[in-house]
């Protein structure tokens, strides 16, 4: 078939776009289609490293698994990474661009459709089917003259769409029927039909409301989508996702705590281990006190660490942590996290904010330079103790010191990475994806007396497969098909 592309916009954020788009891309790969996705700007901290060497959001690395296909630069062109009193850093087809405060970046978004568009082509040289995500909400009319997430995009790219609306939050009749309502006629010409997600209870109640919807804006109701309870297991896009992660496991029996700091990075690192039945992976927000009786804490990544470091202090977090390495509890820091564990951080060239030092928590002998060149990399190695890892390294910075001499793990080429403390209680690594890994997941389960019961990659196939199978039975993917340009 000839390339088509179908556009799948929001009402507002997190009305189930990321995944929406994941399982009908499973769907359409299971009808034999090469699909590939795409989002012309995303903004998250959630990011992976694409087969072509750059960074893309982490929704667009599923969606790409979820087609069967490797992710590329080109299916997130325009990647916004949020950080302190600097704003949002810029990653453009996959490399740093540069910084720039929100203000600044709605005038220069015009400068970047270029790019956006030449990476859509690129993609629809290459596809029978391309599926695209926008960002946000459709109706953010303040920002249309320079959008190039949402109708700007689709405008551009002349792209029919599809309107998902969230019957979960409630409002749905009203957020579907006053987008129409409120966007330019032309934009609003562009959409060919909706979707009502994350429905619950008998779907006859809300038939009538699908009719009115349709009557009311002209357009083509094209499904009422069921709850889907497995979407909480597949990695997350943003941090609106770690408020609804904590659920009860009266049966585990290792407890990890996280620190949720303000600019927390990468998080579905924590997903392997949050699907693990016997562990308890507790988020702790400031306010709150570490649980004395943690297995482990582990500090994730963080897209401003200086700033992070801060408000850790702030929240007394370091007096916890010190407390618990006393007792002879365990410490694990990954990228961000590694580098607040050293003595000290030295940022000459004001990559995170204005040139200087800062004191460490001091629990590795190590210091860390950010430099202002990325390490971008897909990496594989194995662990001090054996296990392998499969995983990616997103940073900028060096830690270098005499815990470097105990390395927690090594790369497939032999060479050293990360630093432990002599007695092996305290682990900085700049690995993400580390939990992924089967082996390297029971390696460190086995510290504190437990066994994995999960087999990670094959849960995630499983789930995208019956997500799958949930839109195509509630959805009409064949008229999507048809309506698709």
């Amino acid at each position: 078939m000839a390339p088509r592309a179908l556009m799948f916009q929001g009402t507002g954020s997190d009305v189930g776009k990321s995944l929406i788009v994941a399982g009908l891309a499973r769907a359409l790969a299971n009808r034999g289609l090469k699909v590939l996705p795409f989002k012309p700007q995303n903004m998250s901290n959630n990011a992976a490293v694409a087969a072509d060497g750059g960074e893309i959001g982490r929704a667009q690395a599923l969606q790409a698994r979820a087609a069967r296909v490797a992710p590329s630069v080109h299916m997130n062109p325009v990647l916004l990474k949020p950080q302190s009193e600097i704003g949002a850093q810029i990653v453009l087809q996959g490399r740093f661009h540069g910084t720039a405060k929100a203000a600044d970046y709605q005038s220069s978004k015009r400068e970047l459709m270029p790019y956006v568009l030449e990476s859509f082509a690129r993609l629809k040289e290459n596809a029978d089917f391309v599926i695209i995500e926008g960002a946000g909400s459709a109706s953010e009319i303040n920002l249309r003259a320079n959008d190039i997430a949402n109708m700007g995009f689709a405008r551009a790219a002349d792209v029919p769409v599809v309107l998902i609306g969230d019957i979960d939050r409630g409002g749905v009749i009203a957020s579907l029927v006053g987008t129409k309502a409120v966007i330019d006629p032309e934009d609003a010409a562009l959409i060919v039909g909706f979707l009502v997600n994350k429905f619950r209870g008998d779907p006859s109640l809300f038939a009538d409301g699908m009719r009115q919807i349709a009557k009311m804006t002209g357009w083509e109701a094209l499904g009422l989508i069921p709850f889907f309870p497995e979407a909480r297991k597949l990695p997350a896009e943003d941090g609106l996702a770690l408020d609804a992660a904590d659920l009860a496991k009266p049966h585990a029996h290792i407890k990890i705590a996280v620190p949720i700091l303000p600019h927390i990075a990468n998080f579905d690192d924590l997903d392997p281990l949050d699907a693990e039945p016997s562990v308890d992976v507790v988020r702790v927000r400031p306010g709150t006190p570490m649980p004395g009786d943690a297995d482990l804490i582990i500090l994730a990544g963080s897209k401003s660490t200086v700033g992070d470091l801060a408000a850790l202090r702030e929240a007394g977090f370091d007096v916890d942590i010190a407390a618990h390495v006393r007792r002879g509890g365990a410490v694990l820091g990954m990228c961000g996290g590694y580098q607040m564990l050293g003595r000290s951080l030295h940022d000459p060239h004001g990559v995170e904010g204005p040139p200087g030092a800062t004191p460490g928590l001091g629990l590795l002998d190590v210091d860390t330079t950010f430099l202002t060149e990325k390490r971008l990399a897909v990496v594989q190695g194995t662990s001090a103790d054996g296990a392998s890892y499969d995983g990616f390294e997103i940073h900028k910075g060096v830690t270098e010191g005499p815990d470097r001499a105990r390395p927690f793990a090594y790369f497939a080429d032999g060479s050293p990475e990360g630093a432990q403390s002599p007695d092996g209680r305290v682990v900085g690594t700049y690995l993400h994806g580390l939990f992924v890994d089967d082996s390297q997941r029971a390696a460190w389960l086995a510290r504190f007396g437990g066994k994995t019961a999960v087999t990670y990659d094959a849960t995630i196939e499983e789930i995208l497969d019956r997500l799958a199978a949930h839109l195509e039975a509630h959805v009409d993917v064949d008229r999507l098909l048809t309506l698709s340009r």
